[in-house]
Protein backbone atom coordinates (compact mmCIF):
# COMPACT_ATOMS: atom_id res chain seq x y z
CA UNK A 1 0.00 0.00 0.00
CA UNK A 2 1.41 3.83 -0.92
CA UNK A 3 1.28 5.87 1.97
CA UNK A 4 -1.69 8.72 2.14
CA UNK A 5 -0.72 12.01 1.36
CA UNK A 6 -1.93 14.52 4.16
CA UNK A 7 -5.00 15.45 3.12
CA UNK A 8 -6.02 11.90 2.59
CA UNK A 9 -5.05 11.04 6.25
CA UNK A 10 -7.33 13.87 7.52
CA UNK A 11 -10.52 12.28 5.68
CA UNK A 12 -9.29 8.72 6.84
CA UNK A 13 -8.76 10.25 10.87
CA UNK A 14 -12.40 11.88 10.79
CA UNK A 15 -14.27 8.60 8.86
CA UNK A 16 -11.87 6.20 11.27
CA UNK A 17 -13.72 8.40 14.24
CA UNK A 18 -17.14 8.59 12.98
CA UNK A 19 -17.36 5.01 11.43
CA UNK A 20 -19.59 5.95 8.65
CA UNK A 21 -20.10 9.39 7.18
CA UNK A 22 -21.28 11.53 4.03
CA UNK A 23 -19.11 14.24 2.82
CA UNK A 24 -21.35 17.08 4.52
CA UNK A 25 -20.73 15.14 7.56
CA UNK A 26 -16.54 14.81 7.22
CA UNK A 27 -16.55 19.06 6.71
CA UNK A 28 -18.01 19.68 9.77
CA UNK A 29 -15.38 18.03 11.75
CA UNK A 30 -13.10 19.98 10.13
CA UNK A 31 -12.35 23.59 11.73
CA UNK A 32 -13.23 27.21 9.95
CA UNK A 33 -12.33 27.39 7.29
CA UNK A 34 -13.83 23.84 6.56
CA UNK A 35 -12.83 22.67 2.63
CA UNK A 36 -15.00 22.77 0.12
CA UNK A 37 -17.69 20.18 -0.89
CA UNK A 38 -15.88 19.29 -4.06
CA UNK A 39 -12.07 19.08 -2.41
CA UNK A 40 -13.79 16.62 0.25
CA UNK A 41 -15.52 14.70 -2.07
CA UNK A 42 -12.77 14.12 -4.63
CA UNK A 43 -10.68 13.12 -1.65
CA UNK A 44 -12.95 10.32 -0.91
CA UNK A 45 -13.32 9.68 -4.19
CA UNK A 46 -9.23 8.71 -4.63
CA UNK A 47 -9.59 6.49 -1.20
CA UNK A 48 -12.47 4.51 -2.88
CA UNK A 49 -10.51 3.94 -6.02
CA UNK A 50 -7.44 2.93 -4.09
CA UNK A 51 -10.05 0.73 -2.14
CA UNK A 52 -9.41 1.88 1.30
CA UNK A 53 -13.05 3.71 1.70
CA UNK A 54 -16.30 1.78 1.31
CA UNK A 55 -19.63 3.27 0.65
CA UNK A 56 -23.26 2.73 0.47
CA UNK A 57 -25.14 4.14 -1.83
CA UNK A 58 -28.80 6.08 -0.98
CA UNK A 59 -29.69 7.32 -4.24
CA UNK A 60 -28.25 10.49 -5.08
CA UNK A 61 -25.81 9.89 -1.99
CA UNK A 62 -22.94 8.19 -0.66
CA UNK A 63 -22.45 7.23 2.85
CA UNK A 64 -18.82 6.53 3.44
CA UNK A 65 -16.62 3.70 5.58
CA UNK A 66 -13.11 2.91 5.90
CA UNK A 67 -12.27 -0.41 4.52
CA UNK A 68 -8.95 0.09 5.65
CA UNK A 69 -8.60 -0.07 9.57
CA UNK A 70 -6.48 2.98 11.94
CA UNK A 71 -4.63 0.12 13.12
CA UNK A 72 -3.64 -1.40 9.85
CA UNK A 73 -2.64 1.93 8.43
CA UNK A 74 -0.26 2.65 11.51
CA UNK A 75 1.35 -1.10 11.32
CA UNK A 76 2.01 -0.52 7.47
CA UNK A 77 2.57 3.08 8.10
CA UNK A 78 4.70 2.83 10.69
CA UNK A 79 7.28 -0.19 9.03
CA UNK A 80 7.36 1.91 6.42
CA UNK A 81 8.64 4.87 8.61
CA UNK A 82 11.39 2.40 10.27
CA UNK A 83 12.35 1.07 6.90
CA UNK A 84 12.96 4.43 5.21
CA UNK A 85 14.50 6.92 8.35
CA UNK A 86 15.85 4.09 10.90
CA UNK A 87 17.71 1.72 8.81
CA UNK A 88 14.90 -1.37 9.62
CA UNK A 89 16.10 -0.93 13.23
CA UNK A 90 13.60 -0.64 15.62
CA UNK A 91 15.82 -0.03 18.33
CA UNK A 92 17.16 3.05 16.76
CA UNK A 93 13.58 4.07 16.60
CA UNK A 94 12.86 3.84 19.58
CA UNK A 95 15.86 5.32 20.92
CA UNK A 96 15.39 8.42 18.67
CA UNK A 97 11.78 8.63 20.53
CA UNK A 98 13.57 8.16 23.90
CA UNK A 99 15.99 11.01 23.19
CA UNK A 100 13.76 13.29 21.08
CA UNK A 101 10.59 13.19 23.22
CA UNK A 102 12.11 13.13 26.29
CA UNK A 103 9.89 10.96 27.82
CA UNK A 104 9.28 10.58 31.93
CA UNK A 105 10.85 8.15 34.24
CA UNK A 106 6.91 6.80 34.67
CA UNK A 107 7.01 6.22 30.15
CA UNK A 108 9.95 4.45 30.23
CA UNK A 109 9.53 1.98 32.63
CA UNK A 110 6.29 1.62 30.66
CA UNK A 111 8.16 0.63 27.90
CA UNK A 112 10.84 -1.34 29.49
CA UNK A 113 7.94 -3.45 31.18
CA UNK A 114 6.80 -4.04 27.56
CA UNK A 115 10.00 -5.04 26.53
CA UNK A 116 9.55 -7.97 29.12
CA UNK A 117 6.78 -9.17 28.57
CA UNK A 118 7.80 -9.85 25.01
CA UNK A 119 10.78 -12.23 25.80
Amino acid sequence: MKRLTRKEEEVMKILWKLKRAFVKDIIEEYDDPKPHYNTISSLVRLLQDKGIVGYKQYGNTYQYFPLLSKEEYRSTFMKQVVSDYFDNSVKSAVAYFVKEKGLSEEELNELIELIKEKK
